[in-house]
């Protein structure tokens, strides 16, 4: 049994669907913890979309 495949990832600013994938990783505020995020960048309008452990605010389920 095949898996789903995944919906494409398209920028909810311009709709553009080609994106740069940068890493980044942000401290907390008294840098006790670490959060690593992928950063997916469209190269339409420079929108940056924001990834934290495979998930990001535009997942609704």
């Amino acid at each position: 049994m095949s898996q789903p495949s995944s919906p494409a990832l398209r920028c909810p600013l311009c709709g553009g669907t080609e994106f740069q994938r940068e890493e980044s990783r942000q401290d907390s505020r008294w840098g006790m913890t670490s959060h690593r995020m992928t950063l997916m960048v469209c190269r339409q309008c420079r929108y940056v979309l924001h990834f934290y452990d495979r998930h990001s605010i535009f997942d609704i389920d």
